[in-house]
């Protein structure tokens, strides 16, 4: 399965037509929250991204609310894009021979609160571990925060990711883990056990599964 990964558009028009563009080829797309700025702007990419065929699983960022980023969707006629948060789905990838499920799991929103203020769509810990609790096994997580102390230090070197997502991670053994949130860490990935994270970022990184 050829997933192609991207987050924190930001309303960013230029990237979400590139994306568009690399997922004539994708058998997955994988949108890990941020396509708004502060809740304004959601359409300026959605209104793009809805071109996309392939099957695309969608979680919103802390910039945009689950309701926002649903509403957005179905005002897009985005047919392909499923948004989760605090809750999953299955996704197939067909070869030749047989088809092989994945589960998907998906929560956004910034995990833990934000130092960003009340317009800021942010979770405590107690919070995320309660969305995340029915996360299945090795299958793939779309999350926007990423765990703690992964791909998740900010420009000063500070983490400023999530345990419950960590422990999330140690717990189910996802296959991937995709994320966005901490741009000074956009494009880069680590392992933790056998789980493969991701810090996404808008210019789409392909993985394979």
């Amino acid at each position: 399965m050829n997933v192609l990964c991207f987050s924190d558009l930001h309303c960013d028009q230029a990237a979400a037509t590139l994306l568009v563009e690399q997922a004539r080829t994708a058998d997955l797309v994988i949108g890990a929250g941020d396509f708004a700025n502060r809740h304004q702007g959601i359409s300026d990419t959605l209104d793009i991204l809805r071109q996309i065929e392939a099957p695309s699983i969608l979680v919103p960022g802390n910039g945009e609310t689950a309701e926002e980023l649903k509403q957005a969707v179905q005002d897009a006629t985005w047919k392909s894009a499923t948004v989760l948060h605090g809750n999953g789905t299955t996704v197939s990838a067909s070869t030749d021979d047989d088809a092989t499920e994945y589960p998907v799991w998906g929560v956004g929103g910034g995990i833990p609160i934000t130092p960003f203020g009340a317009w800021s769509y942010d979770f405590d810990e107690q919070q995320g571990e309660a969305m995340l609790a029915d996360c299945p096994h090795n299958g793939i997580l779309v999350v926007h925060s990423p765990p703690i102390d992964t791909v998740d230090h900010d420009s000063a070197g500070k983490v400023r990711g999530s345990q419950s997502i960590l422990d999330c991670v140690k717990r189910c053994q996802p296959k991937l883990v995709v994320c966005g949130h901490i741009h000074s860490d956009w494009g880069k990935q680590m392992k933790v056990g056998p789980t493969t994270i991701l810090n996404a970022g808008p210019k789409g990184i392909w993985m394979t599964l």
